[in-house]
Order: structure tokens, then sequence, then C-alpha cells
């Protein structure tokens, strides 16, 4: 028999028997996955942000499905997709979606554009420069170690992290804030929110720095002059200023003391005459 067919039908039987044992492996050991976990992940945003409490999207898609066998997705929610992504969800799942209670941020604070605390930018950063505070559950900049690479910036999920020019001596005056609810709503979420009261662009006039949209006021930096008068106009202290010494107390002027008053002498009395 020729050589060459014999090599021929040795491998085809080796690869015959490889795809039996192949097809039988796979069979044994395959993983079920619901497919509506795919169906749910197709509409979620894919920001992988967190803020669901799960890893990625993926994950909150699996907790879903999962969540729809007690039928409720009452503790689920998708900040960045909100209440109309969350309606999707629950039709793919049967289920109905439940009123979103706004309840995305972290610690005390109910604030939809607040900080989630995840540390998304922890991670991006190259340089440790930040780091969320284990208290607040707030990201904080460390200004020696920052390069300004604006990594952070792209990754936060919620914006909230700007890349702002350096004033004279690392001074600035800035809007800590991002809520763009109105005021009312704004005050009840947080004690340190800006309520787009514009006391701020009042004081301001002059120089035009500061502006107001969206219930939000924000500083340009290349118009702010800090003379802080919008630090001490701002009702709820959510302008900072950073890297200024600190002020004198102001001391009221002594009042002026009063005139020193001659003293009167009363008149001698003329003694009658005899």
């Amino acid at each position: 028999m020729n050589v060459i067919l014999i090599a021929v039908i040795v491998l085809g039987l080796v690869g015959l028997i490889s795809a039996v044992v192949l097809f039988v492996a796979s069979k044994k050991f395959a993983v079920y996955e619901d497919p509506r976990i795919g169906q749910v992940g197709e509409v979620l945003p894919q920001a992988n942000c967190g803020g669901c409490g799960y890893p990625g999207c993926s994950g909150f898609a699996a907790a879903c499905v999962k969540a729809s066998e007690s039928g409720s997705l009452s503790d689920l929610n998708c900040a960045p997709g909100g209440q109309k992504v969350m309606e999707q969800v629950a039709a793919i799942l049967g289920l109905q979606a439940s009123a979103a209670q706004n309840m995305t941020g972290m610690g005390e604070t109910q604030c939809l554009y607040g900080c989630l605390g995840e540390g998304d930018c922890e991670h991006a950063c190259l340089f440790g420069a930040i780091t969320v505070n284990p208290v607040t559950r707030i990201a904080e900049v460390d200004e020696s170690k920052c390069t300004g690479c604006g990594a952070c910036a792209k990754t936060c999920p919620r914006g909230i992290i700007e890349l702002r020019p350096q004033g004279p001596k690392g001074r600035k005056v800035v809007v800590l804030c991002n809520n763009k609810d109105k005021g009312a709503l704004a005050t009840k979420e947080c004690k340190a929110s800006c309520i787009g009261c514009g006391k701020c662009v009042k004081t301001c006039d002059k120089f035009e720095a500061i502006t107001l949209g969206t219930n939000l006021a924000h500083i340009d930096p290349d118009k702010c002059k800090m003379c802080l008068k919008c630090v001490e106009a701002c009702p709820r202290g959510a302008i900072k200023a950073f890297n200024f010494p600190p002020r004198k107390p102001r001391t009221e002027a002594p009042a002026a003391p009063a005139a020193e008053k001659a003293p009167q002498v009363e008149p001698q009395k003329k003694e009658a005459q005899a």
C-alpha cells in the first residue's frame, strides 16, 4: 500500500477521533448561560462604571436575570441608563420596572451627579495621584503627583473630574458641585450643593467670570481674578478657594471716643445785700 495513502488514512482517523472526543467533552462540560443575559446586556449602556454594585454590565445583566426569578427588580438600578434602560430590562424579563429612587450616590448623599467612590479614576491613574477617601468615598487628587494627563477625567463615569489650568502659585477658585437639579431638590440631596441662586454671578458682574447654566454655576479660570468675593457670597459653601494663604479675620474698627464734656459749673448765687 502506498505510504502516502496510509499517512492520509492515519491522519484522518486521528482527526475523526479528536473531533469525537472534543464533541463529547463540550457536551459534558458545557456551562449553560441564560440567553436573556446577553439580551439584557445589549440594552445596557456598557459604561462598566460599577455604580450598580456589580463587576461591569455583564455582571449586572446576570444579576437582573437572577432577580427575575423572584419577580422583582426593585433592588437593581443602572445609574447611567436610568429609568428608560430599566424599563427595557424589565420588558425583556417579563417584569414591571419600579420607579427610580435616585439612590445611586455613595455615603449619605442621594445625588445622582455625585462621586460613586468606586475608584475607576484611581485605577486609571498611573502616577498614584488620585485616591478614594475611605471615609467620605470621594476621589481626592494629590496635586504634587498629578501630571495633567487626563486619564481620570476620561474614566470618570459621572464626568465629575475636570482639568483646569493652575493659577498663580497654584491658586484656584472652583465650584465643588456637579448637581444639575433644581434648587429645592439639590438642597434635599446635599447640604453643600449648588442651588443655582445666581448670587455668585451678581457678585462677579464686573469680570463676568461666573456663568449659570442648568442650575449650576461655573467659573471661567481665564476670567477669574481670584478676588474671593464669590466664595463669601455663596450661601451653600459650594465655591472653594485652594492654595490661598489664611485670611486674617475681619476686626471691627473701634468706636470713636465720645468728646469729653467740660465740667459744668453751677453759677454762683449772689448773696442778697442787706
